[in-house]
């Protein structure tokens, strides 16, 4: 097969011969046992907003005890914050939202939103953001500076304009993009788009371009934001002595510096077994709690007193005006209520979490395992240039094949690897890994920018979260098929 000069070449080929990959897809599953019974029972993660993972026996179980029974959700809310305390201590506070997101979005609209109250025309506020993976989640409450930046969220999500991710967008906020030192934002997939190689982060560079940002912007600075994951594909590989990101670190420092809140995205990760926000630094940390600890659909606001005090106040939970210390009534985003059963399933939960880790932590040392096993699968060209690590923050195994390229020269040339596709394929339906995956019969995973998180959770745990094998196998031998699937359609290896 011919090699191709130019990246889009590549990706206009893998267009033209979807359907043949797809045909091959098809096939492909068929020959790993997967019957039309089984299609989409099993996945390689249960962490997406999409399909979401089963629940745990003991969680569901305690949603079941209290369903006929009238609960007071203040009770509720006390007995998830005396949790919180006895794991990160008394300066510490906690509050369960409907969501991962609705918990940024109230992080955002409390802590670093302009006042609307007092005379005359409002201020504008801005915040530091990284250019990193997963922008349109802490990166899209503010409009963009500098302006080369403000269509760059543009397509990502269902819905466009108003009602798209841009619509998030909080009044007179902004937001400063800062790119990662080190990191490589070239173009790729079918519907281009830069696609973020973060392996090579330089954390201490990384953090002195912040720091130049943030005396740029004093004037107007209300906050600093990023993810809280701590993998090498996604730019946080460099860690101190205590194993915490020197970026989060660093961020933390000029938060403090500028008494501003450092709010980070922790969605697909694990509280109490995972990143210590006492170590990060952070103001406010926000979990997806239904992604990997086996919670229902709700999201985990933690935090430092101080700001959480706000937090709850404004979700109508932290005290009547009466006086006293805690309520469940009405405020400004009540409306991000997550209800009883959300409340008690998150408790059950995160008691799992704290008192039994190890019924966690060892389905994950089971995952990494077995990818590393099937990994092996694959023939022996194609695994040149993969990085994989086990994370206990996000209770994932990532696999990084953006080393299958060779790095840009001065023109952008590369010697080309593993077709890369990226965000915007992946809502648009165009990253051939994932829609190959479907057209196998397998749930797909987060598979974008040359990186692959593979989790517990989709039809290979029990109901007490013990890891099944032989479910686990399959995912990934058609992960690692439909790799190979697509590299001989890029005429790759040589």
């Amino acid at each position: 097969m011919a090699r191709w000069s130019y990246r889009y070449e590549l990706y206009r080929h893998l267009r033209a011969n979807a359907q043949t990959i797809f045909a091959e897809a098809r096939a492909a599953g068929a020959d790993l046992g997967i019957t039309p019974e089984t299609r989409g029972t099993v996945g390689l993660t249960g962490a997406v907003s999409a399909m979401h993972g089963a629940l745990r026996r003991e969680v569901a179980e305690a949603m079941d005890a209290t369903a006929f029974k009238p609960v007071s959700s203040a009770a509720l809310d006390e007995e998830i914050r005396h949790l919180i305390k006895q794991t990160y201590g008394d300066g510490y506070d906690a509050a369960l939202v409907n969501t991962c997101e609705a918990g940024l979005m109230v992080a955002f609209d409390v802590l670093c939103a302009p006042p609307t109250l007092g005379r005359g025309t409002p201020y504008r506020g801005r915040y530091l953001a990284l250019y990193e993976r997963f922008m349109h989640h802490p990166g899209a409450y503010g409009r963009p500076f500098p302006p080369k930046y403000k269509e760059y969220l543009a397509e990502q999500g269902e819905s466009s304009g108003e009602y798209g991710i841009q619509g998030k967008r909080v009044a007179d906020l902004d937001v400063a993009m800062v790119r990662m030192a080190g990191a490589d934002y070239t173009a790729h997939g079918i519907k281009h788009h830069p696609a973020l190689n973060l392996l090579h982060v330089d954390a201490p560079a990384t953090v002195a371009r912040l720091e130049a940002m943030a005396e740029r912007h004093a004037g107007s600075l209300v906050g600093l934001a990023s993810l809280a994951y701590d993998t090498p594909g996604y730019g946080y590989g460099q860690k101190g002595p205590d194993g915490t990101p020197l970026i989060q670190s660093g961020m933390a420092r000029i938060a403090q510096e500028y008494d501003v809140p450092y709010i980070v995205d922790n969605a697909w990760s694990a509280p109490i077994v995972g990143a210590d926000i006492r170590k990060l630094g952070a103001d406010v940390m926000v979990y997806s709690m239904d992604k990997v600890t086996g919670a229902p659909t709700c999201g985990l606001i933690i935090g430092k007193e101080e700001p959480m005090i706000q937090i709850r106040r404004a979700l109508g939970i932290h005290g009547p005006r009466a006086g006293g210390l805690s309520s469940h009534g009405k405020a400004s985003f009540n409306a991000i209520d997550p209800g009883k059963e959300a409340l008690v399933g998150a408790l059950a939960a995160m008691r799992i979490l704290r008192e039994r880790p190890g019924a966690v932590l060892g389905a994950l040392d089971r995952l990494h395992e077995l990818v590393v096993e099937e990994f092996q699968t694959m023939p022996e060209p194609l695994r040149q240039g993969w990085t994989i690590f086990k994370s206990r923050n996000s209770l994932v195994v990532e696999l990084t094949y953006n080393g299958t390229w060779g790095a840009p020269d001065a023109h952008g040339n590369t010697a080309m690897g593993i077709p890369i596709f990226t965000v915007e394929d992946m809502y648009a339906g165009t990253n051939l890994i994932q829609a190959g995956l479907q057209q196998m019969g397998l749930a797909p995973t987060i598979t974008f920018d040359g990186n692959i998180w593979v989790s517990n959770g989709l039809g290979n745990v029990d109901g007490n979260g013990n890891l099944l094998e032989a479910p686990t196998r399959l995912a990934l031998r058609g992960l690692f098929r439909m790799i190979e699937i697509v590299s001989r359609h890029a005429g790759y290896p040589a």
